[in-house]
């Protein structure tokens, strides 16, 4: 029994599909919301929520690899990560033999209060006893997905860094790499860096959209302080919005082309142009495009 964690979200729901579709392993879906779900014939969906650990009992029962994601916000220094490591917690218990974890590019690396976090995060995954994998994904493809509001709306989008290149990586090509540590042997204490095959900006990527959309579509970069303020009042912590500046404007991290995705997978990994053509419904509008 193969458990995924997340099952709704842009990884969870792509692996899901991917396990199921090889039809190697019984899969069990949990998600904090199984009512929203909509699983592949003969998947097992189960509700589990990390803010209620004893309820994470049910869902790891039996199973003997589980991938593991948490969607927890980063507090700020001094505060810890719980859900990942109730996750972790709840298959140690279970006796699940392999985890595979999903963590960001650069891990734990750094004096940051995204390293710090991070750092408490992969040290749960790798202190468990278990057997694990880490995915080190950079910028995912669907971070695009954010913008669909504002190009229903109208051809002027607002994207804070909107010049900042990244090579991104479509979600599905994490999932195909998480399946696959998953199903087959030799993975146990890799850590994956995985990016896409090509350095793009969030200003780059919506011209590829504006294209297969046939709008002019144009971006905005906001200035860094409209930026701050809005993510204070969204709830973000001052010492990790500084973390994200430094490390967005301060830094190349992420723009690294990796070779990680095709040698693991034996086939490049998916370009933008692609990934945008697979969900342009979600940035289509009803009727004529609205111009301004």
């Amino acid at each position: 029994m193969i458990l995924v964690t997340g099952a709704t979200g842009h990884v969870g729901a792509e692996l899901v599909r991917q396990l199921a579709a090889a039809g190697t392993s019984p899969i069990r879906a949990m998600t904090r919301r199984p009512e929203s779900i909509d699983p592949p014939p003969g998947v097992e969906v189960v509700k589990g929520d990390a803010d209620d650990p004893a309820g994470l009992h049910h869902a790891f029962a039996g199973v003997e690899r589980a991938f593991l994601m948490s969607a927890q916000p980063t507090g700020p220094r001094g505060e810890r990560p719980t859900h990942l490591p109730r996750l972790v917690d709840a298959a140690a218990r279970a006796g699940v033999a392999h985890v595979v974890a999903l963590s960001v590019f650069s891990g734990g690396e750094g004096d940051d209060a995204i390293a710090e976090w991070c750092g408490h995060i992969e040290d749960a995954v790798t202190g468990s006893g278990m057997g694990w994998t880490l995915l080190r994904p950079g910028r995912f493809m669907s971070n695009a997905l954010h913008l669909a509001r504002q190009i229903h709306h109208g051809d002027q989008v607002t994207i804070p860094f909107a010049n900042r290149p990244a090579a991104s990586i479509d979600p599905a090509d994490i999932a195909a790499v998480a399946a696959l540590a998953l199903t087959t042997d030799g993975h146990h204490g890799a850590a994956y860096q995985l990016s896409g095959p090509e350095v793009l900006t969030p200003t780059e990527e919506l011209a590829i959209l504006a294209e297969l959309l046939g709008r002019p579509l144009r971006a905005i970069d906001p200035p860094l302080d409209t930026v701050r303020a809005g993510m204070l009042r969204g709830g973000v912590p001052e010492d990790v919005f500084d973390a994200m500046v430094a490390r967005t404007v301060g830094s190349d991290v992420g723009t690294e082309l990796l070779p990680t995705v095709a040698e693991l997978l034996g086939r490049p990994p998916t370009t933008f142009a692609r990934w945008a053509r697979a969900h342009l419904d979600h940035f289509r509008t009803e009727g004529k495009p609205a111009h301004v």
